[in-house]
């Protein structure tokens, strides 16, 4: 079982021209920002950090504040809420670079500025989406938002490395994917990439209330460290008043995107014998079983998030990926769930087979089935009796013996890279679709755009049959483009999907939209569908980042990915159409709980009773005060909700809590509330929840909650309008 040397959790870039970047960590790069951080959390002391300037910024922030006082100790010493004076947890920080330079910003209805983000903790996330370990930074970010919602703002800086990765439209429908609710920009150039001297990915920067540069965190696995340091801030600037925690809200992708019954479907498996279709509904959480002529004949999994075992509608997956079929049992990698998890098709049981639930981030070479954590298994094989793993985390291939309870890795040092040589001795590159003729593994390399030939015996050789390898200095990660020909000659761009048949590799070649094949006694590959632009037509045939295949008699099945959609090829005619499952719809999703959902009564607002006259409806019209400097986002929904105090007669048990759709009137929102009694009255908690952006539009919208106790009751002089007016947002 081949060691890993290589601990890195973040991928190195190709040298730029750093003349004109801001370089917070050159030279020695000094620990600073927070060097040495002795905090108890949890009972133990969290020490040392990636956070870092220069040695020569370092010195020159001493010398100023030789001539300067202490800001803790001076006139303007800040105290906390115990009474003592805190200490400030950055006291070298110096203002940030612009955020300017993008060619476009997402998830967001405009541009923000650092100056928007004033008040709010600012952490800016470098990624870009092919990277496994910018994948699995996503968490540890929507656990941060979700933990300091309202102190808090994640921005995305997606910088490309493939060519692929530049297009606008290709990174609106990786946030959709990867589920993203945090604005990104889209920085094809590397321009704020440069100015904020970033230089791998994925890099955490941070930005502290008054737009001051604090430092900067490589790689992954950092999520106790900037939990750790984002709570600092927050305290620090709150006693000191310059946190604003207004919540904030962004127009999200999602929102705007449709997709269908499928929805990014990733992988596919044929079984010809029992005229079956196993596809991998990745983003819907299931696993989707039809015949192979498109009639449905299951659906697995029921849809949300989760990783609980049992029957097929109380199951859940996240974001399942590869499968492999042995007999009646079926083989998934649960990919985000770090699980290898069985389905019994004869019971329609699904059970857990091997992972912990946790991420893996030691390197952990093996062990057994359920109490060694798995990264991210991709793809899955079975080759006689032993199933193989392709596991993209740690870039490597896994193997377990069906039957046993072991689990380990087969192939690569854990080293990130294209390295022909012996199983322990050669390195991959995110592995993230497998195939096999019985002898050799063929493997999808994607971060390498190399397809791999691996040897089922353990004594064998990794050998690369398409693709650069064996560059120096890790240049074979970028060694990618779309160029047909014969072994390191030939150019593939983020290949995610294999599928061998009768002496071919059928490769999707993701990020050049197309399916092609390899000869493999030739080792030459050639092109057989998709344009290379992305789009829906069939003829010729359009594909948006395929990433898988199966094949069944002379028919090849595509997961057209990005397209939401399934497409047969016939390899004999090479026409394509499209696969329509019939029966197949959206799993429910639950409902997401939001701002000014629930009554808060430290923050209800009291006004006089209020008399109503009897009717089918009363009228809410409320005046929405509108900070200065902005404007009502009329693009937001406008909503109220109503809570009832005890039993009451006037309002439907159908209309409590929830949202009730209002309209606008200048700055006025009016709402129809139904009565449900002519007569009666009711002690009620208001909530009216709205929008507003600096200038009435732009990226960075704020959100406001005004909360009421209203008490209503039907009189004969009573009105037929309730007229409030909210509070000012601070």
């Amino acid at each position: 079982m081949p060691t890993s040397s290589h601990l890195d959790t973040s991928e190195a870039v190709r040298p730029l021209d750093e003349s004109d970047a801001f370089q917070p960590s050159r030279t020695s790069q000094i620990l600073v920002g927070i060097i040495v951080v002795a905090l108890t959390v949890f009972g133990f002391a969290v020490v040392g950090t990636s956070f870092a300037i220069g040695d020569e910024q370092q010195t020159e922030k001493k010398n100023d504040a030789a001539k300067a006082p202490d800001e803790t100790t001076s006139k303007n010493t800040v105290i906390g809420p115990d009474g003592k004076p805190l200490e400030n947890p950055f006291p070298n920080r110096f203002p940030a670079p612009s955020l300017d330079g993008g060619e476009a910003w997402l998830n967001t209805s405009g541009e923000i500025s650092l100056k928007d983000l004033r008040g709010k903790v600012v952490l800016i996330d470098f990624w870009t989406y092919c990277c496994i370990n910018c994948i699995h930074v996503l968490p540890d970010l929507k656990y941060l938002e979700q933990k300091y919602p309202d102190e808090l703002v994640v921005i995305g800086c997606h910088s490309a490395k493939f060519d692929n990765e530049k297009d606008t439209e290709a990174i609106r429908r990786a946030i959709v994917r990867y589920e993203i609710e945090h604005p990104v920009i889209n920085d094809s150039e590397m321009i704020v990439w440069r100015k904020m001297g970033a230089r791998s990915w994925p890099t955490l920067i941070l930005i502290d209330p008054e737009g001051n540069y604090c430092g900067y965190v490589s790689g992954e696995g950092n999520r106790e460290l900037l939990d750790v340091i984002v709570e600092k801030l927050i305290v620090w600037h709150s006693a000191k008043g310059t946190l604003d925690k207004t919540p904030v809200r962004f127009d999200l992708e999602r929102d705007r995107m449709k997709s269908g019954p499928l929805k990014f479907p990733g992988k596919l498996l044929a079984d010809t014998n029992g005229d079956r279709l196993f596809i991998s509904d990745s983003n819907h959480n299931r696993i989707v079983v039809s015949t192979l002529g498109g009639k449905l004949i299951d659906v697995i999994g029921n849809g949300q998030i989760g990783a609980k075992d049992g029957g097929y509608t109380e199951a859940s997956f996240d974001h399942p990926q590869g499968m492999a079929l042995d007999g009646e049992t079926l083989y998934v990698a649960d990919t985000e769930n770090h699980l290898l998890r069985t389905i019994d098709l004869k019971t329609k049981k699904v059970s857990t087979l091997a992972g912990t639930g946790m991420q893996d981030r030691r390197r952990t070479q093996g062990g057994t089935l359920k109490s060694t954590a798995l990264n991210s298994p991709w793809d899955l094989e079975i080759v006689d009796g032993t199933l193989f793993i392709a596991m993209a985390g740690p870039h490597q291939l896994w193997s377990h013996e069906i039957g046993t309870n072991d689990i380990g890795a087969f192939a690569g040092t854990g080293r990130e890279d294209i390295i022909d040589g012996p199983l322990d001795q050669s390195a991959l590159a995110q592995p993230s679709g497998i195939s096999s003729d019985g002898k050799f593994i063929y493997v999808a390399d994607s971060e390498g755009s190399s397809i791999r030939q691996v040897s089922v015996d353990p004594k064998g050789k990794v050998t690369t049959i398409v693709g650069a390898h064996d560059l120096p200095n890790g240049r074979t990660l970028f060694e990618f483009g779309d160029r047909d020909g014969v072994g390191s000659e030939a150019r593939l761009q983020h290949p995610l999907g294999v599928h061998y048949s009768n002496g071919k590799v059928f490769v999707a070649d993701a990020y050049n939209h197309k399916i092609k094949v390899i000869d493999v006694a030739k080792r030459e590959v050639t092109t057989i569908s998709g344009t290379g632009k992305t789009g829906t037509d069939l003829e010729p045939l359009q594909l948006h980042e395929p990433a898988g295949m199966t094949i069944s008699g002379d028919t090849l099945y595509v997961a057209d990915t990005n397209n939401h959609r399934l497409i047969t090829i016939d390899m004999k005619t090479q026409k394509a159409s499209n696969f329509e499952i019939v029966g197949l719809s959206e799993p429910t999703r639950s409902v997401r709980i939001s701002v000014g959902d629930k009554p808060d009564k430290a923050q209800l607002l009291q006004v006089t009773p209020q008399k109503i006259a009897a009717g089918e409806t009363v009228i809410l019209a409320v005046d929405l005060q509108i900070p200065d400097g902005y404007k009502l986002n009329n693009l937001a929904p406008l909503r109220a909700k109503l809570f009832a105090k005890g039993k009451q007669p006037l309002i439907a048990e159908e209309h409590l809590g929830k949202s009730i759709k209002g309209k606008v009137d200048g700055e006025t929102a009016v709402f129809a509330i139904p009565l449900a009694a002519s007569e009666g009255s009711a002690q009620l908690q208001l909530s009216v929840t709205y929008s507003f952006c600096r200038g009435g539009v732009g990226g960075l919208c704020k959100l406001h909650t005004s909360r009421w106790l209203l008490p209503i009751a039907i009189t004969t002089d009573g009105a037929a309008t309730i007229n409030l007016q909210t509070d000012l947002p601070k």
